[in-house]
């Protein structure tokens, strides 16, 4: 039939609604879609219960040392149980002064290619508020952090707030914030050999507002989660609790000091270095100690720190690696128990760039250097520990730990047994610490137990007599 005028016009009037609705319907997909998209709330006290922390050295990750070239790996990072990420120094490095090695300075090496091998330390800081251009670019910095968030993970940076760079725009600016001697120049830390870095002085409160407001800055702008704050002890904690006060006005954020003073716990940290049992970690690797110093150890912490203080397990980290040597140089056959026992301990367990991928190498702290990327033993190990971190409430570890029981067995000088637990949920880790092969019956390990790291489902008579290698070790899950 052939349409009228009239017909075309109301057909022309109809398909104009639907597209213009269909239209509208899609702006309004877009809308919902744009409105639910996912972010990650602010880091909060149960985050940390079963959280591992990475250690990031970006200089020395890839081989290109970039932002860009680590945000690539935070997918695979998460597989490890990686809950938070610490970013090493992200600022730009003074040049003034910068260290070579030992007493040398770069400025004193003549060759220019010699000189341009030495890119200084990342705790010299020339900027607060700027990114390092080496590492990449701002955006490339926020690209990190945002993966990180997609991935559920936090992100916090390192805080150099004891001394700066003696580059640093505050030297010109405000020379009153630096310590000075008595002929009023300003000097590097006492009592070290930082001679590349310039003290501050925190009895001019104007520094406080200074520092408060850079850290702020990162929070607002790339939307950071804290900080890990070198030499914390060397700075007044109240500095650091006016200053997380005022970030936290901002957004709630973790706080890690790199120290034990107890103190830095009450108002401002959350977490701290655990070095007293790093030290004893590794006296028991090298045979300069046994099992009873870890338990006179465990009974110090429990006198002297709030229930609710967190300290940081580790075998290795950036210092460490540098300086005193690789996880294998320091602790030798003894390296996997401790590294299985950094995890079942109370408090958070740290894993350093590189360590994932077994580093035997020492990592250069002035050069340029590159960690390995093969995946063996270690990773694999990491992974299971870092899932049972993660799902197995009896290793929570944060301001609401699991309990921790030192279990009895017939040889307590040489095997360390202990049972972590939480409502119905129980870890037990066994294991000789000593350099011979042990036997020793542990009555109260008795059931069905499944190996954590190595899958198998054991169930032990009461009255078993157990052999355990130098150095061997079990983490078991109690079955019910």
């Amino acid at each position: 039939m052939k349409k009228s005028t009239s017909q075309w016009l109301l057909l022309l009037c109809v398909a104009l609604s639907f597209f213009a609705c269909k239209d509208a319907a899609s702006d309004q997909e877009q809308v919902i879609v744009e409105e639910t998209a996912s972010v990650l709330a602010p880091i909060t006290n149960a985050d940390l219960e079963n959280a591992v922390i990475y250690e990031a050295n970006i200089r020395q990750y890839s081989e290109k040392g970039t932002f860009n070239e680590f945000t690539k790996d935070i997918p695979e990072l998460k597989k490890l149980g990686v809950k938070v990420i610490w970013l090493m120094p992200v600022f730009p490095i003074s040049e003034k002064n910068r260290k070579a090695k030992g007493d040398l300075m770069v400025e004193d090496i003549k060759d220019p290619i010699e000189r341009a091998k030495y890119l200084g330390s990342y705790y010299a800081v020339a900027n607060y508020e700027k990114v390092n251009p080496d590492l990449g670019t701002e955006k490339d910095l926020k690209k990190l952090v945002e993966t990180a968030h997609d991935n559920g993970m936090y992100v916090i940076l390192d805080w150099v707030a004891n001394h700066t760079g003696w580059d640093n725009l505050w030297i010109e600016k405000h020379p009153d914030f630096y310590t000075k001697d008595e002929k009023g120049n300003i000097i590097h830390p006492k009592g070290t050999d930082w001679t590349d870095t310039a003290d501050l002085n925190y009895e001019n409160k104007k520094l406080w507002d200074a520092m408060a407001s850079s850290m702020i800055h990162w929070v607002e702008t790339y939307d950071v989660d804290g900080f890990r704050c070198d030499v914390a002890h060397e700075v007044p904690t109240e500095f650091w609790n006016y200053a997380v006060k005022s970030i936290k006005d901002v957004k709630p954020v973790f706080m890690l000091a790199e120290s034990e003073k107890k103190d830095l716990f009450i108002d401002a940290f959350d977490m701290g270095y655990n070095w007293e049992g790093h030290h004893i970690m590794n006296e028991l690797a090298q045979g300069k100690t046994d099992v009873n110093a870890w338990d006179e150890y465990m009974l110090r912490v429990e006198e002297n720190y709030q229930e609710d203080d967190i300290l940081m397990n580790f075998i290795t980290n950036h210092d460490e690696n540098s300086w005193n040597g690789s996880v294998t140089e320091r602790m030798g056959e003894a390296s996997e128990a401790m590294l299985a026992f950094q995890y079942v301990i109370p408090g958070m367990p740290l894993i350093y760039s590189g360590q994932e991928y077994g580093m035997t190498e020492r990592l250069k702290f002035f050069e340029k250097d590159q960690i390995p990327h093969e995946k063996g033993k270690v990773w694999d190990m990491m992974e299971k520990l870092g899932a049972l971190k993660a799902t197995n409430p009896a290793l929570n570890g944060g301001k609401e730990a699991a309990s921790y029981k030192r279990i009895n067995t017939s040889e307590d000088s040489k095997i360390y047994a202990i049972e972590r637990q939480k409502d119905d949920h129980k870890v037990i880790f066994v294991a000789n610490f000593s350099n011979e092969p042990v036997e020793f019956k542990a009555p109260t390990i008795v059931g069905q137990l499944t190996d954590a790291v190595r899958g198998s489902e054991s169930n032990i008579p009461a009255n078993y007599t157990f052999t355990f290698p130098p150095f061997g070790y079990r983490v078991w899950e109690v079955r019910k």
